[in-house]
């Protein structure tokens, strides 16, 4: 198989209801039945430069996501297909009543367009979700929503500053920036 070769549509038919079974699964927060997609949950956030690998490592993501934005749901864009992956877009939507990190709740409610890469092995098996999003435009949304006029809100404002400062210092995953260029032999 070369990477231009598609499976054939019981295959894409398969991956495409895995895929549509874990999105559900997410948003209903069934966690056993949404790591169960994969033989080893493996999450990378390329936004944030974070992997989160291995179930406990996922569930903690997941916990931590939740405490963020209890609310937290997707809307779907599309539904594309490749030689190994499934990528959808997808708005994700939420409301930030917990803290999201080192950044405090707002209250504010985020949506935010996404893609997803949900690659898969030559076994058909999911093997990870690569997920790309632009921080900006959410923590807008996260920030914009608190009355700066208030000086009530000024110390929250205070804290979301050293929030975001606290982590913008956190390195990234050199899981994320140790690449290797592909050998792509000419068409």
């Amino acid at each position: 198989m070369t990477e231009f070769d598609i499976p054939d549509t019981e295959i894409l038919k398969a991956r495409q209801k895995l895929v549509l079974d874990h999105f559900r699964d997410e948003v209903a927060q069934d966690w056993d039945a949404t790591l169960s997609t994969f033989p080893h949950p493996h999450y990378e956030l390329i936004a944030t430069m974070t992997v989160h690998d291995g179930d406990s490592a996922v569930r903690g993501y997941y916990h931590d996501t939740r405490v963020a934005f209890p609310d937290q749901r997707h809307e779907l864009i599309a539904l594309r297909h490749s030689a190994d992956a499934v990528i959808v877009e997808f708005w994700l939507l939420g409301t930030h009543l917990g803290p999201l990190g080192t950044i405090p709740a707002t209250g504010s409610k985020f949506r935010v367009r996404m893609t997803a890469y949900f690659i898969f092995d030559a076994d058909e098996n999911l093997v990870c979700e690569r997920i790309y999003f632009d921080t900006v435009s959410m923590l807008k949304q996260l920030i914009g929503g608190v009355d700066k006029r208030k000086p009530k809100n000024w110390p929250l404002l205070v804290k979301l500053v050293r929030g975001l400062l606290a982590m913008s210092a956190e390195g990234p995953d050199q899981r994320l920036i140790d690449t290797t260029e592909p050998d792509l032999q000419p068409v």
